[in-house]
């Protein structure tokens, strides 16, 4: 996909930093992915031992997200072989920062850099990552993302209450056509059942929790 194909937006806010992801999930063009959202303490309670015995909050949740925003390597380790963030802004209506990070390929065994425009939306508990195809560095410099794979924009948040949190992911890849063999990988993560790999991270790193699944 070209840089002219999707603009990015000019206004440097979460609402439009959300609705430049609304806008490229609705291009036909684009290939758009939603895995079955998990609902976090069931799926904890049917697929794992958890010593001590434990449930999740909406809060621990989002607490876990805001951490895996900032520090992708510690939190997608299976994804991302380098991370690093800077540039911390707060808006009118959340906050921002950069990040750039060396991520697997989808469809393939390459890895390259990805560049991330990233906007925590503090009242809505969603983080929105708008790939980039150049950001200003830590210390100015320009940073290019690898020609690898297409730029994607993604969207982690919190659902369901407080006591029963549910974890929910959308993808959108700005391809130039819709292409399934994203989808089909996709699926496949969602086929494996279980909590995500960075709820399971959280939970023993964060919360102190020994996990065994059944």
């Amino acid at each position: 996909m070209t840089e002219t194909q999707f603009a990015e937006s000019t206004e440097t806010t979460v609402a439009a930093a959300v609705a430049e992801f609304e806008a490229a999930w609705n291009d036909p063009r684009t290939t758009s992915i939603e895995l079955p959202p998990v609902d976090v303490n069931r799926t904890l309670a049917e697929r794992y031992e958890a010593d001590p015995p434990t449930r999740m909050t909406g809060a621990q949740v989002w607490d876990m997200e805001v951490r895996k925003a900032w520090d992708p390597l510690t939190y997608i380790p299976y994804v991302v072989s380098e991370g690093e963030s800077w540039a911390t802004t707060d808006l009118p209506d959340g906050r921002r920062h950069l990040r750039s990070s060396i991520q697997r390929a989808w469809l393939s065994e390459e890895r390259g850099r990805v560049l991330e425009d990233v906007f925590t939306d503090l009242a809505a508990r969603r983080v929105i990552f708008l790939g980039r195809p150049r950001l200003a560095g830590p210390q100015g410099e320009t940073l290019l993302a690898d020609p690898y794979q297409p730029l994607f924009h993604v969207e982690h948040a919190v659902g369901g209450t407080e006591d029963e949190p549910v974890n929910l992911w959308r993808i959108v890849v700005l391809t130039e056509s819709v292409d399934p063999r994203y989808a089909a990988e996709f699926a496949k993560a969602g086929a494996a059942g279980g909590l995500p790999g960075f709820l399971e991270i959280y939970l023993a790193r964060d919360l102190g929790v020994t996990l065994r699944r059944r």
